[in-house]
């Protein structure tokens, strides 16, 4: 058994590699561009949604508080007649990335924290560098990508795009697997 505390370098070292393979996947290759559409009209649409001043959130349209009202007359028809949608609602303004580049680079430490956990009670000191590559990579990959699929079940997210986060998961993982087999204590 390994502690969590042993491991804090592998931890520290894999979030960081991490974040510069996604801040290279996302401002470098630019396989993401293209996971939202642009709307027709779009000048349009904004100049209809500002006059609502709509606050920050996470909204659906048509919008059921209830399984009553989401089985009712009113709000089928309303699904019918459409459109329907998902939106998040950002704050207006310049949109700072300071706040979700901290935020990220902390999820990959809770990432590498799981995976330290993981790997460090199942093997000990000294453990072969595939063991630990397994234990850390399966950990890892679990962590960045299963939950982005309930998002495309749930909520019709692009099979493309999550296939992509997928992969870039897939690219976290061994990412952070390699880092944990390098420096594994002996």
């Amino acid at each position: 058994m390994v502690s969590i505390l042993t491991l804090w370098l592998p931890i520290l070292l894999s979030a960081v590699i991490v974040f510069i393979a996604s801040s290279i996947i996302y401002m470098v290759l630019g396989y993401h561009n293209k996971d939202f559409k642009k709307v027709p009209d779009e000048d349009k649409l904004m100049d209809t949604l500002r006059g609502f001043n709509i606050p920050p959130g996470e909204y659906a349209v048509p919008y059921a508080g209830s399984n009553k009202e989401l089985n009712s007359p009113e709000y089928k028809q309303k699904v019918n007649k459409g459109p329907v949608l998902i939106m998040n609602v950002w704050k207006t303004g310049e949109q700072g990335m300071g706040r979700q580049f901290v935020q990220w680079f902390l999820f990959a430490i809770i990432v590498g924290i799981f995976a330290a956990y993981v790997a460090g009670r199942a093997l000990g000191p000294g453990a072969e560098y595939l063991a630990v590559f397994r234990f850390t990579g399966v950990t890892a990959f679990v962590c960045y990508t299963i939950a982005l699929w309930q998002d495309y079940i749930w909520f019709f997210r692009s099979p493309g795009r999550t296939l992509k986060n997928t992969l870039d998961g897939l690219i976290y993982a061994l990412l952070t697997a390699g880092t944990f087999a390098w420096l594994w204590p002996g």
